[in-house]
């Protein structure tokens, strides 16, 4: 049958061309725009995975510059830092220069002196003014903030890194487990000493950690006499000497230090009987010669067994960064179950945060502390501080005491070697590692989301070509259609 008000040939031909040419926009448009997805109905599952993927990229990267920025910024700390050291040395080959007190003339002290003034206020300069965008650096504008506090039994707290709640505060407990000891050695003396030896006088070499010492004392001479010649030698030998709590006839030698790697020496050299020398302050038993060695306290710090050093005290875990130091004849040094072993303080901010996480969340901040290395803090509360070298301060160069000065200048130089040392770790491991990390991880993700997104120009080349070819044909196949309901002109005649 022949109709021609309904061409229904025509209208499938038209239909197929519809969607050959739906299908060859498609694929002009995936290889024009590189996109295999380039709206929702394109592949409803893969746009939303491969927005989640895009974002994962943009967060990364951000990571990335994140943790450029924080390697930019530790190198200008790191910098000041580098020049401050090198004043400290300095002023150590000044102070060393000024104890030839012999060979040095008044001027030359006061030339001295000058010069050591002079580096003083650089380093407060430098101090103050290494700034990263207008951000002070080393004033203490990154150091950790912190209260409660006693400064009767602990000496010194450091806090290098700390990973503290947004707007929170971060408590630390201290509990000393086990006490830190000096080492101690006891010498019988009675209250006038009383020698058995032909020429009525005793010999005994003295050793510590500092050096070694010999004593002569003659038979009568006072305990007193006795404590004070040991003690005019105590920072020589690093070894003190006292009257025994336990028993008063007996004189307590004992190291200026706490822990492990200290130690006495007490060794007689010509006394006929071995009967001066003890362990305790209570032994019985009489030596010739006898060492002993100090111990270090064993903390916790928040629930965490500390590394020690005497009565130094550190923990360090991912983001806690902890420095304590216990004062040795405070109630703090007691061994456990006490009741008065146990001490806290509460963080409360600072420190420089950096977030080298594509996450932004506390598992992705990184805190450090940056003290202040001004001439007022670098030192230590029992030595003394830098400032106390200027001129009329307390170790100054002229007339002031230069053994103190000399280790004053030691521990700032240690302070800020271990600044430097921590700063470099950190750029080294934390920062460098992670950028590493993140790069690898931003292939993967970039990756992944090109898996899914971009166009396979291969297969989508052939497509096109496919929905060329069927496009031609259903054109012609429409004409075809359109031309066929005149065939029936001929029926007509």
């Amino acid at each position: 049958m022949t109709q021609i008000n309904t061409n229904v040939p025509s209208m499938l031909a038209q239909r197929v061309l519809a969607m050959q040419n739906k299908a060859l926009a498609v694929s002009l448009e995936r290889l024009s725009t590189g996109l295999r997805i380039n709206r929702g109905k394109d592949d409803p599952a893969g746009l939303i995975a491969s927005e989640n993927l895009r974002a994962e990229k943009k967060a990364i990267t951000s990571a990335i510059s994140n943790a450029e920025r924080a390697e930019q910024v530790v190198n200008v700390a790191e910098g000041g830092l580098q020049e401050i050291q090198n004043l400290l040395v300095e002023l150590q080959a000044l102070v060393s220069a000024s104890a030839n007190e012999a060979g040095l003339s008044v001027e030359e002290k006061d030339a001295n002196q000058l010069q050591i003034d002079s580096i003083l206020q650089t380093i407060d300069r430098l101090a103050n003014d290494t700034s990263f965008q207008g951000t002070k650096l080393l004033n203490g504008t990154f150091d950790y903030t912190v209260e409660g506090v006693n400064s009767t039994l602990l000496t010194d707290v450091k806090i290098n890194s700390a990973r503290i709640p947004d707007g929170g505060t971060l408590n630390v407990d201290i509990t000393v487990l086990t006490s830190g000891q000096t080492a101690a050695v006891f010498l019988s003396t009675a209250v006038s000493f009383s020698s058995g030896t032909n020429d009525g006088s005793i010999t005994i070499e003295v050793t510590g950690n500092d050096g070694v010492q010999q004593f002569t004392f003659a038979s009568g001479t006072s305990q007193t006499s006795i404590i004070s010649a040991i003690n005019t030698f105590k920072d020589a030998i690093g070894v003190s000497a006292s009257q025994s709590t336990v028993d008063t006839a007996r004189v307590e030698f004992r190291s200026t230090g706490f822990g492990s790697s200290q130690f006495v020496r007490v060794k007689e050299l010509n006394a006929l009987s071995n009967d001066f020398i003890f362990a305790s302050a209570a032994s019985v038993s009489a030596l010739d010669n006898h060492k002993d060695a100090g111990r270090d306290a064993v903390v916790s710090i928040n629930g965490q067994q500390a590394t020690a050093n005497g009565l130094e005290a550190r923990v360090v875990t991912g983001g806690f960064d902890v420095f304590v130091q216990i004062d040795g004849s405070s109630t703090l040094n007691t061994s456990a179950g006490s009741g008065t072993n146990t001490v806290a303080f509460t963080i409360t901010g600072g420190g420089a945060n950096f977030n080298l996480s594509p996450n932004v969340n506390l598992a992705g901040k990184v805190s450090l502390g940056i003290e202040t290395v001004t001439t007022g803090n670098l030192g230590k509360a029992g030595t003394g501080f830098l400032a106390s070298l200027s001129a009329g301060a307390t170790n100054n160069v002229v007339n002031g005491d230069l053994t103190t000065a000399q280790k004053v200048i030691d521990e700032a130089i240690k302070q800020v070697a271990s600044l430097r040392g921590r700063l470099g770790a950190f750029q080294k491991y934390t920062v460098g590692a992670t950028i590493n990390s993140l790069g690898i991880a931003l292939e993967n993700t970039a990756a992944a989301e090109s898996s899914i997104r971009d166009t396979d120009f291969a297969a989508e080349t052939a497509e096109l070509t496919r929905a060329q070819i069927l496009g031609q044909a259903a054109t012609q196949a429409l004409a075809i259609a359109n031309a066929q309901p005149t065939s029936i002109l001929a029926l007509l005649g």
